[in-house]
């Protein structure tokens, strides 16, 4: 009977059937075998080889194979997704009460639910293939008689308890470590032991060394490596010198910001007698002294990136290096590998050469002196900043008409106290003298990648690229409708979708909702990653982009490095393979999305700590996102995000109007948009939950 009802799905894939119409196709007519027929459509459904729909039952379009996927929890275990493996089957919506006893980020097994129409593939978790983490941040506490640690991550949904034979030394209130993680009825707390203790919770070094660990960035460099770095000199031998072109007696300056400590590009500028510009950029060799398969190279690797934290940088390579023997000091010879660009008085870059070279820094600008050089129209090294800044417009301009597009995110620079503490919060301001260095530094990351392209008919070379794919259709009509109803067009079937986005961000610029319009469109962009498949890059408009500028504290630029001069010099048989050139590349991504995870919530606990001073107090915001239980406000002087609840709304009765990113009062018809301004009074600030509350101010 089983075979039967099995080989009349198979050949009736896409067919819908009830159970007396399935009898009269198959031929059954007595009772005995009606009822049998009953128990295996069951029977099958229970295994998930069929789907029922009311009284229909249907092949099951995603077959019986085990659905393996990654778990994503939403809030504090509110509920969350699993991204399947197989990517032909939409992400699985878990309810709370079906986590059973899954982790954010664990890799596990799916049941799906029947699916219900109108709502998504919904399942439960059945299995914990692999937990996502070993180790677990968090406060200790005490109640009662047993100890449990409150996890710094939110998406960690339950309190984890602590035997008072595995406190490690812990006390009430400290910032402690949990390892050896057990969990094994969703009816019960996870258990696990203390395996170090940070600090006194809410102490600076204790937080920054809490953030390391909960992201798992390595905080301390292993022994190996500092004896291996520590053997290194600064003294650059006569010999290696030789090799080199000499730029020490040239005007060479680096530009960065004011709390920079490692300086790993440089610039300078000639002109030629033909009219034209020699631009040159010169970028930290640091591959000379970090050897591939060296202790520091693979440490390095398995960093991928430094990470920049509010008031403390947890850096690529030790502070031997990245601060001082490979960072272009001023006043200190230093080993580079250069990007010459012969570039015409319209942009056009006629001629370029890569070379190894030996420089010595005669300035160390901060961008604030360089923009009050250009805005003077004075200072010093004004003749080579003021062609610079020219050419980095001229530059810019051309980026645009070919259809880079130029996003806008605003950032916060925080003051600190000696103690750590946020005692001011300001916009970072992006001047001329920041595009003139971003203009030079994609200048260069592009003439490296465009130099290994392969000529017709030769074999590629393997090699590093920073690509960024064309955006998802449905997201960018997402947008469309979203900037829409703010009253901006945008087409989202244009031929040319980046020169359209960029007519967009030119419109909004200065107005109310240019920030929220900027990140509604990067977040409807796909991400820019590593790869070694060279698919150009959409957002710059770009066929051919790397990156090389960077080598203190990206990975995948010291790779450039040796991967270029590898190339320069013909040494092809030392050349990395395809495979493990995608290992590295799929790594690298990760680690930069880690680091900017960690990096953003680094800044969120920073506004937070700056506003639980402050409940009462009046601000203006911007609307900057809206759900079914109440709208995210971004504070215009600070970006600290915080929440306003339905429930607090009590001036009407608010509706979510998902299609129109609104919400509107039942009463007095009030409509509350995506993009708009606010005025809000802080009412909550939840350290241990990293939540702000607001409320509105009519």
């Amino acid at each position: 009977m089983k075979k039967k009802i099995k080989s009349f799905f198979k050949s009736n894939p896409f067919l819908k059937i009830k159970t007396k119409d399935l009898a009269e196709r198959l031929g059954i007519y007595d009772n005995f075998q009606y009822a049998e027929l009953k128990h295996y459509l069951h029977n099958l459904t229970e295994e998930g080889y069929l789907e029922k729909y009311g009284k229909y039952y249907q092949l099951n379009r995603y077959g019986t194979e085990k659905l393996i996927g990654v778990l994503q929890i939403i809030s504090r275990g509110d509920y969350g997704f699993v991204v399947l493996k197989n990517q032909n089957i939409k992400d699985v919506f878990i309810a709370g009460k079906n986590l059973n006893t899954a982790f954010d980020g664990d890799l596990v097994e799916v049941k799906l639910f029947q699916k219900r129409k109108g709502k998504n593939i919904e399942g439960t978790i059945v299995n914990v293939i692999e937990r996502s983490r070993k180790e677990i941040t968090g406060i200790l506490q005490k109640s009662n008689s047993f100890y449990f640690v409150i996890p710094d991550d939110k998406k960690i949904h339950r309190d984890i308890y602590i035997s008072s034979k595995n406190l490690n030394g812990a006390k009430s209130g400290d910032k402690v470590v949990v390892g050896n993680i057990k969990w094994v009825s969703p009816e019960l707390n996870p258990e696990g032991k203390i395996i170090e203790v940070l600090g006194k919770a809410g102490t600076f070094d204790v937080e920054i060394a809490s953030i390391a660990r909960e992201f798992e960035l390595p905080y301390k460099f292993p022994e190996s490596v500092l004896k291996e770095v520590e053997k290194i000199s600064e003294e650059i031998p006569q010999s290696e010198i030789k090799k080199r072109i000499d730029l020490r007696d040239k005007i060479v300056f680096t530009i960065d910001p004011e709390d920079a400590k490692d300086f790993d590009d440089a610039v300078s500028v000639e002109k030629l007698d033909n009219g034209n510009l020699l631009l040159g950029i010169h970028i930290a060799d640091v591959s000379h002294y970090v050897k591939e398969n060296s202790a520091t190279y693979k440490e390095a690797l398995k960093r991928g990136t430094s990470v920049y934290l509010v008031g403390k940088v947890i850096p690529m390579l030790p502070e031997k290096l990245s601060n001082q023997i490979c960072s272009l000091i001023p006043g200190r010879d230093r080993l580079t590998f250069s990007v010459f660009a012969e570039v015409t008085q319209s942009g056009k870059v006629v001629n370029y050469e890569i070379k190894k070279s030996i420089i010595n820094s005669k300035r160390r600008f901060t961008y604030d002196e360089v923009q009050k050089i250009i805005d003077e129209g004075k200072g010093e090294f004004y003749e080579q900043i003021s062609l610079l800044n020219k050419i980095a417009k001229i530059l810019r301009e051309k980026r645009i008409k070919k259809g880079s597009i130029n996003f806008f995110s605003p950032e916060v620079v925080f003051k600190l106290d000696k103690n750590g503490k946020p005692i001011e919060i300001n916009i970072k301001k992006v001047g001329e003298s920041h595009n003139l260095i971003e203009e030079l530094m994609l200048l260069a990351n592009q003439i490296i990648a465009t130099h290994v392209k392969p000529k017709k008919g030769a074999e590629e070379y393997p090699f590093v690229y920073r690509v960024h794919d064309q955006p998802d259709k449905e997201k960018i009509d997402e947008f469309a409708r979203f900037v829409r109803s703010l009253g901006y067009s945008f087409d989202p079937n244009s031929s040319n979708k980046s020169k359209e986005f960029q007519k967009l961000l030119d419109s909004v610029k200065g107005t109310e909702e240019e920030a929220v319009v900027n990140e509604v469109a990067i977040r409807s962009m796909a991400k820019a990653i590593y790869s070694t498949k060279n698919i150009g890059h959409y957002g710059l408009g770009f066929k051919y982009y790397t990156h090389f500028t960077s080598p203190i504290r990206r990975f995948p630029d010291l790779i450039v490095h040796n991967l270029i001069y590898n190339f320069l010099e013909n040494k092809m048989e030392k050349k990395y393979n395809i495979e493990e050139l995608e290992k590295i590349c799929q790594h690298a991504s990760e680690r930069e999305r880690t680091a900017v995870d960690a990096e953003r919530l680094s800044v969120k606990l920073k506004q937070i700590e700056f506003l639980k001073g402050k409940v009462g107090e009046r601000f203006q915001g911007i609307v900057s996102g809206i759900t079914n239980f109440g709208i995210f406000v971004e504070l215009s002087q600070t970006l600290a995000e915080g929440l306003i609840r339905y429930r607090d709304m009590e001036d009407d009765y608010y509706v979510f109007d998902e299609k129109n990113y609104s919400i509107f009062g039942k009463r007095t018809g009030r409509r509350i948009r995506l993009g708009d301004k606010v005025n809000v009074k802080l009412i909550r600030v939840d350290e241990e939950k990293r939540e702000i509350d607001f409320a509105l101010i009519n």
